[in-house]
């Protein structure tokens, strides 16, 4: 596994399990106040953090995902190389997005 691929898959499964138990404490509040969100000024703040939450969540598993396909392409001797035109991926590119499956070229 290359560096910044190791590093950012680290960084994600931490992402992943921080913004679990952040949901998980949010619902488990919930569970102990009215569900009167309408005449509650605060159902709407929490409802609001719940939903911001589970988006980010949801982002950060997709991400995770995708680092993980970039791990087996990495095995199979194709990480690096552009799914569309089977050129290399710059290096930065990797380093930014080390997920990336195009080169610049073919992701504009």
């Amino acid at each position: 596994m290359t560096d910044p691929l190791a590093r950012r898959r680290r960084e994600t499964v931490e992402l992943v399990a921080a913004l679990t138990r952040r949901l998980d404490s949010i619902l488990e509040s919930a569970a102990y106040t009215t569900n009167d969100d309408e005449h509650d000024p605060e159902g709407v703040t929490v409802a609001f953090e719940r939903a911001q939450v589970a988006g980010l969540l949801e982002q950060a598993r997709t991400e995770l995902r995708e680092l993980d396909a970039a791990e087996r392409r990495l095995a199979a001797g194709t990480y690096g190389l552009c799914a569309r035109c089977g050129d290399p991926i710059g290096q930065g590119r990797l380093e930014a997005l080390p997920a990336a499956t195009t080169c610049i070229r073919c992701a504009r």
